[in-house]
């Protein structure tokens, strides 16, 4: 009988990890587990502990393999490239598949439509454009809703707060998505492991397997891993 075919997934890691700080108590849902306030590190062991115990052992048990990144303007970060152990089991990646529809139904859940709107043209607000009727400046608003409607409040909240405290001038679409895809990166990264896993099981008899499920989450997360 032939293996089943693994997948991997690629994150980009920060240049300066932090190290991870062990959590007092184990929450018993992903959505008790997630504290946006916590550094990236924890949020992120935090969220690992309250995975099923199996599951966690797989991520534990997976391939991890570090490469640099070259980008435009030479060296820019690691990237790590991680799969799934051998062995991962249909019942396994079933269970990996609902730890990720959690993740993605809680913590990684779009922005409500209103709350983004609110968000963005309360941040414009703040740096003025000249010469821009308030109509115009709603439709520009509209445009930023629906390119950064792929993110959770939480992260559209802090990268709005980032900005306006560090920032002088008004930001670009393609600063914010940035930004925006630095904040959650952990988050994200868990998911596509999780997907992994889940794309990682055997075929039935009828050659069906987990792969579509997880494929169409990683679609999700817009090809983060």
């Amino acid at each position: 009988m032939k293996a089943p075919r693994t997948s991997a997934t690629i994150t980009a890691l920060p240049r300066n990890p932090s190290p991870l700080a062990p959590s007092s108590a184990v929450p018993t849902s992903l959505a008790a587990a997630f504290d946006p306030a916590l550094p990236a590190p924890n949020r992120q062991a935090r969220l690992t502990a309250a995975l099923p115990p199996v599951i966690r052992q797989l991520l534990a048990q997976g391939r991890t393999d570090r490469r640099p990144r070259f980008g435009e303007d030479g060296f820019d970060g690691m990237i790590e490239l991680w799969s799934p152990p051998d062995g991962v089991t249909a019942a396994q990646a079933s269970l990996a598949r609902r730890s990720l529809e959690e993740l993605y139904a809680t913590v990684l859940v779009p922005a409500d439509s209103d709350h983004l709107l609110g968000r963005v043209l309360t941040l414009l607000s703040h740096f003025p454009a000249k010469g821009l009727s308030p109509e115009v400046e709603r439709m520009m608003a509209l445009d930023w809703a629906e390119d950064l409607g792929e993110y959770p409040a939480w992260v559209i909240d802090a990268a709005a707060r980032n900005w306006r405290r560090s920032r002088k001038w008004r930001p670009s679409i393609a600063e914010m998505r940035a930004l925006c895809e630095e904040l959650c990166a952990p988050e994200r990264a868990l998911a596509g492991r999780l997907g992994a896993l889940a794309a990682a099981a055997p075929c039935d008899a009828r050659g069906l397997g987990l792969q579509a499920v997880a494929t169409g989450a990683l679609r999700r997360m817009g090809g983060a891993g």
